[in-house]
């Protein structure tokens, strides 16, 4: 047909279509005349994950040769979020067919089948490099972030690195929530496995005893649907660990929390987030740090850009005395993704290596922030008010008891230290004292 009709035929690669097992590949059907009208190839269905197109960055910069430094940070932020794996990502020969092309980004979510488009541009002046970014809901239009990054072309692999695992570790938490909004949006006849489990994840997030009995329910449910959902079973043990530790330290729930967090490791050998939150739980519900931090290795090894795997190991690696580390990984978490609503665990994991260092007006610090982003965790305040009580600051840690007894009423020192899982305990006895001297009731 190509010498016989007024038609360009545009090769889109092979593409995942829903009920089909082998890929499919697809053409984009031009007329020769208006190249860029409306494709007369029907639009794609969504599939059934996320799914995201990164588009050609343009070069802005009048220098040829900075159209290749586009290119393969392109490939890189495709790379990079591939690794994630609850993320549809549509292959860079695809996306790439719209390189030097106006778009308009509805159409692209079309043509390609995605929900999300991410674009951005590249311009260079002298030996500097200036890259923005934005992600787009490509089912309506709206932006949903934006941001610019700055560098030196003296590396450009290591530019190319930076830019993509920022991008990432910025876009995951991102398309999370405004997953999570979408299935609130949906009517709940129509809930799937992934819905359920998106509704669970802000009272999961809550971390509190109350808030997880709301979120197990919905995942309850999720695993009815989907028995091997390795993320619903990680998030079930998230919130037994909740429920065990600030719920009145059953047996049962500690023995759920584990059960959950080996299926979620035993069923997600590819999801990162599900390995890290089993491997937390494992450490938490179960004293094994080594079981956790292999679960950690392996989560990095499949997403360089998971924030909540750094934040989860920063608070392990704090309670076995590895502070450097703990500190580290901590601050790469808040680097990578300073708005997820996770944000809380980087900040936790620091507090306790600076408390266990003897840094308590650092501790004091980390712990507000980490109030300041989820005000209803406890955890944070019992630092907090050691810190203080540590730095004999009465009238503050006075305060601070205050609060965390309103949160977690009949709290005592005895019981506010069973949340610490240190190591040494020299670290487990400073803390129970300096709770002491806060203020807060012995038990």
């Amino acid at each position: 047909m190509r010498d016989r009709l007024p038609f360009v035929f545009e090769d889109l690669g092979e593409q995942q279509v829903k009920n089909i097992a082998r890929p499919v590949r697809v053409y984009r059907v031009r007329d020769i005349g208006a190249a860029l009208k409306t494709p007369l190839v029907p639009a794609l269905p969504l599939p059934d994950k996320p799914s995201i197109a990164v588009l050609p960055f343009a070069n802005l910069s009048g220098d040829p040769e900075q159209e290749y430094f586009a290119d393969g940070m392109v490939e890189e932020i495709i790379t990079v979020l591939s690794r994630i794996r609850w993320l549809f990502v549509i292959a860079r020969n695809s996306s790439f067919t719209y390189k030097g092309q106006p778009v308009d980004v509805k159409q692209v979510g079309r043509e390609l089948g995605v929900r999300y488009v991410l674009e951005g541009s590249v311009r260079k002046g002298g030996n500097r490099v200036r890259i923005t970014a934005q992600l787009i809901d490509a089912t309506s239009g709206a932006h949903l972030w934006a941001d610019r990054f700055d560098g030196l072309l003296e590396d450009v692999f290591e530019l190319q690195d930076k830019v993509a695992i920022s991008v990432a570790g910025v876009i995951e938490p991102t398309l999370r929530q405004s997953e999570i909004d979408r299935a609130r949006r949906k009517r709940p006849d129509s809930l799937d496995a992934y819905d359920l489990y998106l509704r669970a994840l802000p009272d999961a997030f809550a971390a509190m005893p109350e808030d997880a009995d709301k979120a197990l329910a919905l995942l309850g449910k999720a695993i009815e649907l989907e028995p091997d959902f390795a993320a619903a079973h990680a998030i079930i043990a998230f919130c037994h660990e909740q429920r065990y530790l600030r719920g009145g330290m059953q047996e049962e729930t500690r023995i759920a929390a584990l059960r959950h967090a080996r299926q979620a490791i035993a069923a997600g050998g590819d999801d990162a987030a599900a390995l890290a939150t089993a491997g937390f739980v494992i450490a938490v519900a179960g004293h094994d740090y080594e079981t956790a931090l292999t679960a950690f290795d392996r989560s990095f090894a499949l997403s360089s850009s998971s924030a909540l795997a750094l934040g989860y190991s920063s608070i392990v690696r704090a309670w076995k005395g590895d502070d450097a580390i703990a500190v580290e990984q901590a601050n790469r978490a808040l680097r990578l993704s300073p708005f997820d609503p996770w944000l809380y665990m980087p900040y936790i994991g620091l507090a306790y290596a600076h408390f266990a260092a003897g840094r308590f007006e650092e501790t004091v610090a980390a712990a507000s922030l980490a109030t300041q982003s989820n005000p209803r965790f406890s955890v944070p305040q019992i630092l907090h008010a050691a810190a203080l009580g540590s730095l004999d600051r009465s009238e503050d840690a006075k305060t601070a008891v205050q609060r965390l007894l309103e949160l977690q009423p009949g709290l005592t020192a005895a019981t506010a230290i069973l949340s610490a899982r240190y190591v040494d305990p020299k670290n487990i006895a400073a803390l129970e004292n300096a709770l002491r001297r806060a203020g807060l009731p012995e038990g």
